[in-house]
């Protein structure tokens, strides 16, 4: 087990140091043949948004921006991976430090703020990627375009990903980027999805396949707003809901170092709330879309429980950081044929 040596090693580092090393050597790892890059496991495969998924685990977005790292991501094994948070424009996030880890509690909070070197960059890494997994794009808007114009700043990257992408993820749920979370609401949400419904299905006549789209909301919203977030996105024909991004509650973690650092909170902590949000959803949709679980997937049970709770399928980030590529074959190991 090389990863817990090199855990040690990477812990040293700063937060951010850390992620660009990690994913620099697993890239260069996957182009020099040290790992073969795209070896999807097939396990439990099932069919969600109308795609193939090879089986139900994905990296969820946040881990790999820019898409840089695409062929070594997919060497571990995943049914699918979703890159980005990306921005029409490129934008440098929040001043650092701005991402801080919990080990005693395997949490991270990150204030990083959609940093990214913009979406026409990341479609060139795309453009080269060797994976035969499912690959999701997550599109934002940036941090200096007006909420009332945000639509505008989705449908460009919309358009710009659309021959790329085998599904396209609209981030609305970010606590990093100054009210973006009001997106979620009963009046701002429709025109939004109706404005990306619309333009998706002119795109999908220059494609020739669907385009689906899946919606990422945050784990914060009372039961109330989840019920009318579920009926908006079945009557303006998304695809799928990600349940959840990062939360702002700190109740899991009192006294924890960092603790008070402003932030979304992911990992070990969120689990559960996640795990709640889903099952509220799943109760709630009764079918009508497919739910994918992502939130504090630390272990193979933990996975278990997001897909019991009512996900299709489940993404990781904080988990993998703890616990490295042992994670996923841990998880993807239950009941491989």
């Amino acid at each position: 087990m090389l990863y817990p040596l090199a855990r040690s090693l990477l812990f040293r580092l700063d937060p951010e140091t850390a992620h660009t090393l990690s994913l620099q050597a697993l890239d260069r790892a996957a182009r020099c043949g040290l790992v073969s890059p795209g070896q999807v496991i097939h396990t439990r495969p099932r069919t969600v948004m109308g795609l193939n998924f090879a089986n139900p685990l994905g990296i969820a977005a946040g881990l790999d921006k820019n898409a840089t790292c695409i062929a070594g991501l997919g060497a571990l094994g995943v049914g699918f991976i979703e890159v980005g948070t990306v921005t029409p424009r490129p934008q440098n996030g929040n001043p650092r430090p701005r991402v801080f880890r919990l080990p005693e509690v395997e949490g991270l909070i990150n204030r990083l703020g959609f940093n990214n070197h913009g979406v026409d960059a990341l479609v060139e890494m795309v453009k080269e990627r060797n994976y035969d997994g499912v690959l999701g794009i997550n599109l934002g808007k940036n941090f200096d375009t007006p909420l009332e114009q945000a639509a505008a700043d989705y449908l460009a990257g919309l358009r710009r990903v659309a021959p790329y992408a085998d599904y396209v993820t609209i981030n609305i749920s970010s606590p990093n980027t100054q009210n973006l979370r009001q997106l979620q609401g009963n009046d701002t949400l429709p025109p939004l999805l109706r404005a990306l419904h619309d333009e998706r299905q002119r795109l999908e006549q220059t494609r020739g396949r669907p385009l689906p789209i899946a919606i990422k909301i945050a784990p914060d919203l009372n039961e109330s707003a989840l019920d009318d977030i579920a009926r908006i996105l079945v009557e303006e024909k998304m695809d799928a809901v990600i349940a959840t991004n990062t939360t702002l509650s700190r109740d899991d973690i009192t006294g924890q170092p960092h603790a008070q650092e402003a932030g979304g909170l992911s990992g070990a902590p969120l689990h559960a709330r996640s795990v709640e949000v889903v099952s509220h959803l799943a109760r709630t949709l009764s079918g009508a879309l497919p739910i994918i679980g992502v939130g504090g997937i630390t272990s193979a049970s933990r996975a278990q429980a997001m897909l019991e709770a009512g996900a299709s399928l489940i993404q990781v980030y904080t988990g993998l950081i703890y616990r490295g590529p042992p994670l996923i074959e841990e998880i993807l190991a239950t009941d491989r044929p």
